[in-house]
């Protein structure tokens, strides 16, 4: 009998287990927390294990995330495998399709990638005030993503705020003197070296094609000298959002106005313009003068609804853009975060 070959040891039960698959639920890989208590924007949303496709996960899920996002009105992503600018974009044309360009535009951005632009390109020691994106025309995004790439040494937020809580806490005598007299009047003089030139408000140059863009947004215009361009255009002042029915105060009246302005640099444009020729300024929608006390009181609203974080490298922001305002903080340090657009929205 020929001898059997001796039998190799198991392992099992000495350091060697045999794997066996783990069924995890889509449930189960992300994982929901306030950013802080009772501070409801934004809902922080991150992953419960190691290694989700973000992407994937948005895919299968958005029908029951939306729900939150309208809620909330902001969804704060944090902890996932996000680097790139295109991997960015490519996450937000999973969830909101199509980016949008970024057209008629009232502050300096660059393209990086796609429909990826940096977010406004104004001095790193100031801030912006509070609003929301393209909320000075009648056509908007719907959605507006952020990504930070590098965050700032310090400072440097996106302070957000709830435009439902700024609606209410507004004064009703002040939201209806808006309402009464027709919204909101935008005045705005390109050229001149002061503020943006005409052709990046409206990407192109030619006259033509500005013109056509202004009558089919009806935007009155006016060209005075040989490339100088005047616009005009009534908005709303509040409105009500598509899907929840909420009211929002949702303009830009305190933002375009000069008293937004350093004191200096107001003086300084009060004395070398005629008000009528000033870079931008903002009326009621009848063209009568807005109150100081008024924007005084909306700058006001819009400091207690504030919320203000630390960006975390690879950190992406979801706002729904009528429910929810944003901002910059003044920062040290280099500074790198970019946004996209999508789901056009006209009144």
């Amino acid at each position: 009998m020929q001898n059997e070959e001796p039998k190799k040891p198991s392992l099992r039960g000495i350091g060697a287990p045999r794997r066996q698959a783990v069924s995890v639920s889509q449930e189960e890989l992300i994982k929901f927390a306030a950013l802080a208590p009772d501070q409801p924007l934004p809902l922080v949303v991150q992953p419960a294990v190691d290694g989700v496709d973000l992407l994937g996960w948005l895919k299968s899920n958005w029908s029951t995330l939306e729900p939150q996002l309208l809620k909330h009105g902001g969804l704060l992503f944090r902890g996932f495998n996000v680097k790139t600018a295109p991997d960015f974009e490519q996450l937000i044309v999973a969830v909101s399709g199509e980016l949008l360009e970024y057209s008629y535009r009232s502050t300096p951005r660059s393209q990086v990638s796609g429909r990826i632009y940096t977010s406004t390109e104004y001095p790193a020691d100031q801030s912006i005030p509070m609003h929301n994106e393209m909320a000075y025309t009648r056509s908007w995004p719907m959605k507006i993503w952020f990504f930070c790439l590098k965050a700032a040494e310090q400072g440097g937020e996106t302070p957000i705020a709830d435009s439902r809580n700024v609606y209410k806490r507004i004064d009703p005598a002040i939201r209806e003197r808006f309402v009464d007299k027709g919204g909101v009047m935008y005045v705005r003089n390109y050229g001149k070296g002061i503020d943006l030139p005409w052709q990046d408000v409206f990407q192109t140059d030619d006259k033509a094609e500005a013109e056509q863009f202004c009558r089919d947004a009806g935007i009155e215009y006016a060209w005075k000298g040989d490339d100088q361009l005047r616009t005009r255009q009534v908005c709303q002042a509040v409105a009500q959002h598509p899907k929840t029915g909420e009211m929002v105060w949702f303009n830009q009246a305190h933002l375009f106005h000069i008293s937004s302005l350093h004191e200096e640099v107001r003086e300084a444009l009060m004395a070398t313009f005629k008000e009528e020729d000033l870079p931008r300024n903002t009326y009621y929608g009848d063209g009568s003068a807005i109150e100081s006390a008024v924007l005084d009181e909306i700058r006001q609203v819009y400091e207690q609804e504030t919320v203000a974080f630390p960006w975390h490298e690879g950190d992406i922001m979801l706002l729904d853009n009528m429910l929810a305002a944003h901002g910059r903080m003044p920062f040290v340090g280099a500074r790198k975060t970019v946004v996209g657009m999508a789901e056009p929205m006209s009144v």
